[in-house]
């Protein structure tokens, strides 16, 4: 096994690591993202509201995917 097939492997057991907590804690997730979105909204005096809604937008979606279907 050579080492790319060894930062491979590590790599896949860190997505399957990652997709079983979202799995386990996607409520958490997408709420910290929308915790986050707050707070930089807040701190910029929602100067950049436009990108940060697309951010959790963003975000949010991705934790979909890793969710997979149920």
């Amino acid at each position: 096994m050579g080492l790319l097939d060894d930062a491979k492997d590590k790599l896949e057991e860190a997505k399957d690591k990652v997709e079983e907590f979202i799995h386990e804690h996607k409520d958490e997730a997408n709420d910290s993202v929308e915790k986050a979105g707050d707070f930089v909204d807040e701190k910029t005096g929602g100067k950049y509201a436009d990108k940060v809604d697309q951010a959790q937008s963003f975000a949010k979606e991705q934790v979909d995917k890793l969710d997979g279907p149920n």
